[in-house]
């Protein structure tokens, strides 16, 4: 056969599938189970499967295998309502062409098809799985949102590879789970997995739990140490929070990427190991090098492959699922048994901006199960922060910041004004540019970093709404 094959038991998808693809003018053949989706494929494969992984009679796992078996480089679409971070993961892992949950955007879906079918014809396609779900006393990464899923599916695709990754998020975003999940998902998942937070040891501890070292190396060393690069050979390191290493230890690190080859403190012994490192950071690494306290070399050297992990504040649709997930785990650990929370609650938490990321919700829910009386949440088992005064004020500032700017958009347009939107523009970012300029003494790359934007843009800002001339006090070159 040739064109498109859907396998799905929902007719409605199918339904919807069908007339949503119809423009592709692609020969469409349907199955509701796995076997007939491989009696339907037969012996001539199609160009492309959109495969549901939950079937009546079989796992889409196992039509995928069977499907793969017949042709490597068919390329499958899985689509599934129950995705899980390890289903998006083992599904690029193992090639996916793409991966979606329900409910599908079918322009999306018609995009990927059309590339899909390209590429089938050029044979350059590739495919996909799924695995169980872990059991839900396990940490692991939470989330549906597409910020996340990009995430699942760049570890899937760097899983399997054995180059060095560089996570990238602030404190609190999951970058120790992402590690372990390449970990998890790698050919050396099998071997040791060992952690280290670089920022929580002093030098000299650091060097020592990294390289190991001989007795007598310093005061106190009264026995040979095997640090963790020896101790993870054929393993994972994760290097948390390697920003804070010192130029000396950043230097001995590089040695090892470089050469597989180090000494233990005090001895001469060049030791061999084969190590995969998995490094992270909260900092901005490029920052640090230009002001001189990071190496060049060796952040070209880590970032052979880069994840950047979404603060919570910009994926906050997947709190429900987040609340949900640290509910039943703060449900183990004490004795409460809280099942849900208040709107008011919900709302509360909604509306907090979250600096500490995951790990501040995690703590925030785990306090509220504590002091929750009954099997409902209310507002007053949440933390201080969020019945302060200052996020009352805060809300209402931002409420009326807000109003402001719709009045003045109102009036603009209500007055026959034309570039409303370009003239907006610029005034916000006259505003945010001098403000941030000003905190930070007229210094560009710290005005850079506070925003959140680069200094090629920022330069280009401040020349485009004339800030440089020489009346501006907030400026100074940098």
């Amino acid at each position: 056969m040739s064109g498109l094959l859907i396998v799905d038991d929902e007719e409605n998808v199918v339904y919807s599938f069908r007339k949503g693809l119809a423009s592709l003018q692609v020969a469409t053949h349907c199955a509701a189970d796995g076997a007939e989706a491989l009696a339907v494929a037969g012996s001539q494969l199609p160009e492309v499967v959109i495969l549901d992984l939950r079937l009546p009679d079989m796992s889409g796992l196992e039509v995928f295998d069977e499907l793969r078996r017949r042709d490597p480089r068919l390329p499958i679409i899985v689509v599934t309502a129950h995705g899980t971070t390890d289903t998006a993961i083992e599904a690029m892992k193992r090639g996916a062409f793409e991966y979606l949950i329900k409910p599908v955007d079918i322009h999306q879906l018609r995009s990927l098809v059309a590339k899909a079918l390209e590429m089938s014809d050029n044979g350059r396609a590739v495919a996909i799985g799924d695995e169980p779900e872990q059991d839900g006393t396990q940490d692991r990464i939470v989330g549906r949102c597409e910020a996340m899923q990009q995430v699942y599916k760049t570890i899937g695709r760097v899983a399997s590879e054995d180059v060095t990754v560089l996570l990238l998020g602030e404190s609190g975003t999951g970058k120790d789970l992402a590690a372990r999940a390449i970990h998890h998902h790698s050919r050396r998942a099998q071997r040791p997995f060992l952690a280290i937070n670089c920022a929580a040891l002093p030098e000299p501890l650091l060097e020592s739990e990294l390289f190991g070292h001989e007795r007598g190396a310093f005061t106190g060393a009264d026995q040979r140490r095997i640090g963790k690069f020896e101790q993870a050979h054929r393993g994972t390191l994760f290097l948390d929070e390697l920003g804070d290493m010192s130029s000396a230890t950043q230097a001995k690190v590089l040695r090892v990427l470089q050469d597989g080859r180090f000494e233990r403190l005090g001895g001469n012994e060049r030791i061999e190991t084969d190590v995969r490192v998995i490094a992270a950071t909260n900092q901005d690494l490029q920052l640090r090098i230009d002001r001189g306290e990071f190496r060049r070399d060796l952040l070209y050297r880590l970032n052979g492959f880069t994840v950047s992990l979404p603060p919570l504040r910009k994926r906050k649709e997947d709190l429900p699922l987040l609340i949900e997930y640290f509910l039943k785990k703060a449900n183990q650990e004490v004795a409460n048994q809280a099942r849900r929370l208040s709107p008011e609650t919900l709302d509360l938490l909604a509306a907090y901006d979250w600096p500490g990321n995951i790990r501040e919700l995690q703590s925030v829910v785990k306090y509220a199960v504590v002091h929750c009386v009954g099997d409902v949440i209310t507002a007053d088992c949440l933390p201080e922060q969020f019945h302060s005064p200052a996020m009352g004020r805060e809300h209402s500032a931002d409420s009326k910041s807000l109003d402001a700017l719709a009045r003045y958009v109102r009036d603009s347009l209500d007055g026959g004004g034309t570039q409303v939107y370009r003239r907006l523009i610029d005034q916000v970012d006259r505003i945010a540019l001098r403000e941030a300029l000003r905190m930070a003494d007229g210094n560009q790359v710290h005005a850079s970093e506070r925003l959140g934007i680069s200094r090629t843009t920022l330069r280009a800002k401040i020349k485009s709404l004339a800030l440089d001339e020489p009346r501006d006090e907030a400026i100074r070159p940098t």
